[in-house]
């Protein structure tokens, strides 16, 4: 089998991951990444070091890969364009700009016949004050690009809590007031579509997140057959709708009744879907290399339940103890520091056998 070259853009824990299940099946993996010696490229055959739009690097890139990928949704979708006029891009460059923008991301999703909280646009402190009033002073304000793990954002919990200065408070940027939804738990789909539209899913994962950031993803959900069903159907009608080829994650909240609101999307491998590795023969990183370099996708089946926690800042420190543990799963990122918020790893733990 000759050996493709698969270019991934971003250099973080989810490409070094991706690179590793990439020489599993024997691709060649190049990063582009502006720091030097990121995690990725402890694992990947080359790093180009340079900015993500560097049209140098970008040119460079397209040359030396079959295809290329990205590991985060941030990419300039200019330089994903520039990239698919001269290589194949996988997810398109349609996915980023859709998931950069929560709102062009939630009108999406709802033309895709899904249900999402209420928003509004927000583009200035009056039309702040008008949202907030139409959701009677709660809400969270967003901005609609460029925020991850709970940065970026601002709750009104009522109305008494005060608005004054929030718009400018948030950079004076585009933002967008999403309503709270009465969620009885966070549940999320990582699903995986081929270039030829087939398409896989892995069961929904449980979630549970401190500080914004996601702490554990538990498998099976404690949801029903019929709500897992409905997630399912919602990522194929996303998946189907972008033209998309790779794994993406998407976020749902469940009501009381079992019905679904969509939260957000990912179109990359996603946190919440690191719980493969140890409880499914062929993990996410391996499906989405299957899916961009033109290999059958693998089965989604999960031969164990589990659960999956992430090692955030000093939570570094158990590692002994988590090594100590019988069926347990232990994956570090290759980071040397340890910071308040910094994903430094995961764990799962198989409970028992599905």
């Amino acid at each position: 089998m000759t050996a493709m070259t698969i270019g991934i853009i971003g250099g973080g824990q989810l490409g070094r991951m991706l690179a590793m299940a990439a020489a599993r099946l024997n691709f060649r993996t190049i990063i582009l990444e502006p720091q030097a010696d990121c995690p990725a490229a402890q694992t990947a055959n080359r790093q180009i070091v340079a900015a993500y739009d560097d049209p140098a690097a970008l040119a460079e890139l397209a040359k030396a890969c079959d295809v290329v990928t990205y590991e985060f949704e941030n990419v300039p979708v200019s330089a994903a364009e520039a990239l698919a006029r001269n290589v194949p891009v996988y997810p398109p460059p349609k996915a980023l700009e859709v998931a950069q923008d929560r709102l062009v991301e939630k009108r999406f999703i709802n033309e895709c016949g899904i249900p999402t909280a209420r928003f509004h646009a927000v583009d200035s402190q009056s039309e702040l004050d008008k949202a907030l009033k139409d959701f009677g002073g709660q809400g969270v304000l967003k901005t609609r690009r460029l925020g991850y793990d709970g940065k970026g954002q601002k709750v009104f919990r009522s109305a008494a809590d005060s608005a004054q200065g929030a718009y400018a408070a948030l950079g004076g940027v585009p933002l967008i007031l999403e309503s709270f939804v009465a969620f009885e738990r966070e549940i999320s789909v990582i699903a995986a579509r081929a270039a030829n539209g087939s398409v896989v899913a892995y069961d929904a994962a449980q979630n549970v997140h401190r500080n914004g950031i996601l702490h554990t993803s538990t498998v099976p959900a404690s949801i029903s057959q019929a709500t897992a069903t409905a997630a399912h159907q919602a990522a194929e009608a996303i998946l189907s709708s972008l033209g998309y080829v790779g794994v993406i994650g998407i976020e749902f909240f469940v009501l009381a009744d079992g019905s679904l609101i969509a939260n957000e999307m990912a179109p990359r491998v996603h946190n919440s879907g690191h719980w493969t590795e140890a409880a499914c023969v062929v993990s996410q990183f391996e499906q989405h290399v299957r899916a961009v370099g033109g290999l059958p996708l693998g089965s989604a089946e999960r031969h164990s339940e589990c659960v999956m926690q992430n090692l955030i800042g000093d939570d570094i420190l158990s590692l002994p103890e988590w090594l100590k543990r019988r069926n347990t799963f232990v994956h570090l990122y290759g980071k040397t520091e340890s910071r308040p918020g910094r994903k430094m790893g995961h764990v799962t733990v198989l409970t028992g056998k599905a």
